[in-house]
């Protein structure tokens, strides 16, 4: 099969890879479409230390399954691969088991390739009117929806998004289903003219005098989209005392933090990763949430290494690689 190969330096096009053969608990699923993610860009500068077929966000049509019923149905995918056996797995933590197996990200081929093999538990059939380009946004749709499930947003609360990037657009689509008091704080003027469309309480860049003015007068809850080292030393900025700190942001590079704050002001910080694929494809369904504006560019597999460093611009949103003929 033809498949973008990161060899830990370079990606590789490859035209002759070999295509996975599924367990008996595996499917073999062939690639619609593929979603390029800022995670994918931050293992090409290092992150996890990854080695292998790259990609985590897809649609797909199931073609090989012991479950008949699912031959032939498009499909999506959670990332982890867990072994259903340790502490974590038997309390229903399986993203957290030490011995799992990340799709595209930790010792698991992903989905830049025409073919991938995964566990039938991971598999979530799509509705008809969901579009292949919709549901490759599932995957971070769904971490989105995982922030509800760690901490209660009340109606008043007033919430603060940083990050203007595809994951800040789709998070701020998923709080505002809670509270319309939502700022979207953000580099890019593009980005941010198309986030005007959901009806937040304001938009603005980072360096304006409403960020300045914000503050001043802080927010119960922060969310960091940013993908950047510096977005949690923002987030501490903007945060009242007592307030929340959710972390969303996964980024090679370290940066030295003074966590002093945290303990003065009593601040609550949150990791936040993989979430509920049900919520997500749910939502895509209803039209509670709204991707397509979200897309920058569609590529073909082929034009993979293109892609991925037009997908490296500042700016750039979600790039698509198209991957069935």
């Amino acid at each position: 099969m033809k498949a973008l190969y990161f060899n830990g330096e370079k990606i590789h096009y490859k035209k002759n890879y070999p295509v996975g053969k599924p367990s008996k608990a595996e499917a073999l699923v062939r690639i619609l479409k593929a979603g390029i993610c800022n995670t994918d860009i931050e293992i090409v500068k290092g992150y996890m230390g990854f080695e292998g077929i790259l990609g985590h966000e897809f649609v797909g049509i199931v073609e090989e399954c012991n479950e008949k019923r699912l031959i032939g149905k498009r499909v999506c995918g959670e990332i982890n691969l867990s072994c259903g056996e340790c502490e974590y797995c038997r309390k229903k933590l399986e993203n957290h088991c030490p011995s799992r197996k990340v799709l595209g990200i930790l010792n698991k081929d992903g989905c830049f390739a025409e073919f991938i093999t995964l566990p039938i538990k991971n598999l979530h059939t799509l509705p008809k009117n969901v579009s292949d380009n919709e549901a490759v946004f599932v995957e971070p749709l769904a971490a989105c929806f995982e922030v509800l499930k760690q901490i209660r947003i009340e109606k008043d609360d007033v919430v603060a998004v940083i990050g203007d990037g595809k994951l800040g657009l789709l998070m701020v689509q998923v709080v505002g289903q809670k509270t319309r008091n939502i700022h979207l704080i953000g580099r890019h003027r593009r980005n941010l003219n198309i986030a005007k469309r959901f009806d937040l309480l304001s938009v603005f860049l980072e360096n304006s005098l409403k960020a300045e003015r914000l503050k001043k007068t802080k927010c119960d809850i922060v969310i960091d989209c940013t993908g950047t080292p510096a977005g949690l030393s923002l987030s501490m900025e903007l945060v009242k005392p007592c307030g929340k700190i959710v972390l969303k942001s996964t980024y090679a590079s370290a940066q030295p933090l003074n966590l002093a704050p945290v303990v003065i002001n009593e601040i609550t910080l949150i990791g936040s990763r993989c979430g509920p694929f049900k919520d997500a494809i749910n939502a895509l369904k209803v039209g509670k949430v709204d991707v397509l504006p979200l897309i920058s560019k569609d590529f073909h597999l082929s034009e993979g290494l293109e892609a991925i460093e037009y997908a490296k611009q500042k700016g750039v949103m979600k790039v698509i690689l198209s991957v069935a003929q």
